[in-house]
């Protein structure tokens, strides 16, 4: 993907502080950014944060006679190949439907000719007040304007419902388009295989054994050496979450399965192999082919171990760079470097699944990441973020490898 221009418009409203993160997605996706803020938004971000973030300088004022000696506000809208407002506020909503020209943002909004995408962020009894609504109907009806969300869930005022702003990986995902691989990303050229989720060990027909992976840290991975350039192919357990855009994904069910899907991947290129899948360790010995009957008080099932899709691709005459992952309950820095020496990785992403609301089905973890002769923490933070500066730090390894 050629690099775009994109001109990030920022409002009044306490979202404003995750733009900063848009910001650095996006020129590492290698985007060039300007960023506009309205009056509101200087009240909870300085554009000193976004100066640096772009390396760009940040316009605030319509009536700037330095910049408008050149029609700052004209150059600004020609300069865009893409307008996106994030957040937009209410307040900001109802001024762009009624073609209002009061302030830099407004003014470029109605001078550009590219496509402008809104990130509505709220109270969300604001979200749903009639005259939004009605804002947002005529917003939906115009050619040049997409809304891009809100979400729904806990909000700043500790209310719950619609009117969150979209997280920013999701907006960048948006950005970025169909196909998120980035020209210059520091994953360029290189293909990546992940596995994520759990796997499904059937049982009888109607059960089975599993775990409570929900393949939101696998996904974010994926969608982080997507947008770090790389091609990526992950091989997924059953979860419900919608495919990362640009991403090829291929289902399977069970441990046997996925070391056969990852193989396969592996075998058609692979650069990097990152283990992030909860597999099962042990499989029922004997699928019954009918429904077992409840018949005694007690019941035995024989388990036999199932095959080490992480072990076997390390294994390898000549392994791709091989990041596993660790998620322990006990004394996790001893068991994630013993695992790390034993399956011969090159690196291992630990985190303690017994703290409560990280890890396992949560939006948020905190993680160590080890490495032969060191380690970095992360978090705790979201997801996305964790795997973002996971691929930094497995291309910063590549890249002194290949030097060395």
């Amino acid at each position: 993907m050629a690099a775009r221009r994109i001109l990030l418009g920022i409002t009044g409203g306490i979202a404003a502080y995750k733009s900063a993160e848009l910001v650095r997605l996006l020129k590492k996706a290698g985007c060039e950014v300007r960023v506009v803020m309205t009056a509101g938004a200087e009240a909870f971000v300085t554009p000193l944060t976004f100066q640096a973030l772009s390396g760009e300088p940040v316009r605030t004022s319509l009536l700037d006679p330095e910049a408008e000696a050149g029609m700052g506000h004209i150059e600004l809208a020609k300069w865009a190949d893409q307008v996106v407002i994030a957040p937009a506020s209410a307040d900001f909503l109802a001024r762009l439907t009624h073609g209002m020209a009061d302030d830099l943002l407004t003014t470029v909004c109605c001078a550009t000719e590219v496509p402008i995408a809104v990130a509505p962020a709220m109270n969300q009894a604001m979200w749903s007040n009639a005259r939004t609504q009605r804002n947002i109907q005529l917003l939906q009806d115009d050619p040049q304007i997409s809304i891009w969300g809100p979400d729904r869930g806990e909000q700043a005022c500790g209310d719950n419902g619609p009117g969150r702003m979209l997280e920013p990986e999701a907006l960048a995902e948006r950005v970025l388009g169909a196909s998120p691989q980035a020209a210059g990303g520091v994953l360029a050229g290189r293909r990546v295989v992940i596995t994520a989720g759990p796997t499904r060990e059937p049982i009888d027909p109607v059960r089975y054994i599993t775990n409570h992976s929900s393949g939101k840290m696998g996904y974010a991975v994926a969608m982080a050496a997507a947008l770090a350039g790389a091609e990526v192919v992950l091989v997924s357990g059953p979860v419900s979450l919608p495919a990362p855009r640009g991403v090829q994904v291929r289902g399977v069910t069970t441990a046997q399965e996925m070391l056969n899907t990852a193989s396969a991947a592996v075998d058609e290129g692979c650069d990097i192999f990152i283990a992030s899948a909860a597999v099962a360790d042990y499989r029922p010995e004997q699928f019954v082919d009918q429904k077992i009957k409840k018949a005694s008080d007690t019941m035995s099932l024989s388990l036999v171990r199932n095959p080490d899709t992480l072990a076997t691709i390390a294994a390898r005459d000549k392994p791709p760079f091989t990041v596993g992952f660790a998620a322990e309950t006990t004394d996790v820095a001893r068991y994630a470097a013993d695992k790390m020496k034993r399956k011969k990785l090159n690196m291992i992403v630990a985190n303690d699944v017994s703290i409560p609301g990280l890890g396992f089905s949560s939006d948020r973890n905190a993680v160590t990441v080890f490495w032969p002769g060191g380690s970095e923490s992360i978090g705790p933070d979201s997801k996305q973020t964790i795997a973002n500066r996971l691929m930094a730090l497995i291309a910063e390894h590549i890249s002194r490898t290949a030097t060395v």
